[in-house]
């Protein structure tokens, strides 16, 4: 009977069933928690507040799932949307008419320097944590060209649109379901079949007649348009630009504790950093999970800088609820 269970176990884990199990439970207790620590969580106001908040790390989640789903890893990122970001504000100067451009643009940016990138590593060849880490330099350095200091305008139908609700759904909420389903789109078709494809085993999916090279660069490319739309979330939330949004310490880390926590949140969410395994599911629960330990280290009062520490041990749990199949596999 327990060998059984053993083998029922190990089986739901390389199905994905553990790190569903991990991150559905990660969730119930930051939940908790938020709610002991602010009595007013569920509340109106603190809801659509958070799920406000939410938006822009989910995106980028997705973002950096897609990547590394096709073997890849982007460590621009948050580089990325913190130009996307910035170019937009700068285009729209609180002009509701220069609103649909400044959309245009802010995603368009991001598709560019997904494209940048992608061709980067698929075509020259180099490896992707490198050529994405150079990259943060180059989008952080047009960045401060761009908008030297915080400022710009955003109209104010944005905001107020953005942090409203419809028929008493966030509409930030539905921000996030739109998000999801332009994923599940993404996923059941045949580029992202073929990017699990790419990810799980390159050679194979080669000579499968798959032309892993494209794959590789349109995994790239979506990772950078679902980040521009995460720059969108950014200025609707905040009502201005910042160039130094989401950033790590430092100018020339722009952008870094964005890309930081969207890897965070991949994992947290069972995506294997491999690739070929795993899904925005996942990545989406991560990134609620780690905005609401954020709430948490905020309310209880605790300096932000255990931030990084707490989000560093969710993640190594994580890992560890996830590997156990390969240590199982392991000689003693």
């Amino acid at each position: 009977m327990i060998d059984r269970a053993v083998r029922s176990l190990t089986v739901g884990m390389r199905r994905g069933l553990v790190p569903g199990l991990t991150v559905t439970t990660l969730l119930l207790i930051t939940v908790a928690v938020n709610a002991l620590l602010a009595p007013n969580f569920f509340s109106s106001y603190s809801v659509i507040s958070n799920f406000s908040s939410f938006v822009p790390l989910v995106a980028a989640s997705i973002a950096q799932t897609i990547v590394v789903l096709g073997g890849g890893i982007d460590l621009s990122l948050g580089a990325l949307i913190t130009l996307s970001s910035v170019m937009s504000v700068v285009l729209m100067e609180g002009d509701p008419g220069r609103l649909p451009l400044a959309v245009a643009v802010a995603i368009g940016v991001g598709a560019a320097g997904g494209l940048l990138n992608g061709l980067i590593v698929a075509f020259l060849r180099l490896q992707p944590i490198v050529a994405t880490f150079a990259m943060s330099f180059v989008f952080a350095g047009i960045t401060l060209k761009v908008l030297p200091q915080p400022g710009g305008q955003v109209p104010a139908v944005m905001t107020t649109t953005y942090r409203d609700s419809v028929i008493g759904i966030p509409v930030a909420a539905l921000v996030i379901a739109g998000l999801y389903g332009l994923w599940w789109v993404v996923k059941r078709s045949t580029l992202g079949r073929h990017l699990y494809a790419v990810g799980g085993d390159e050679r194979a999916a080669y000579a499968s007649g798959v032309r892993v090279n494209q794959v590789r660069v349109m995994s790239y490319v979506l990772g950078g348009t679902f980040g521009g739309v995460a720059a969108l979330a950014i200025l609707a939330n905040t009502g201005s630009g910042d160039p130094y949004v989401g950033a790590a310490v430092g100018t020339a880390l722009i952008g870094g504790q964005t890309t930081l926590a969207s890897i965070a949140a991949v994992v947290i969410g069972g995506t294997a950093l491999r690739g070929g395994v795993g899904g925005a599911g996942g990545s989406i629960g991560g990134a609620v999970i780690l905005a609401l330990v954020s709430n948490i280290v905020f309310f209880a009062g605790i300096s932000g800088g255990y931030r990084q520490l707490i989000n560093g041990a969710i993640v190594i749990a994580a890992l560890a609820l996830t590997a156990v199949p390969a240590f199982r596999r392991s000689p003693a």
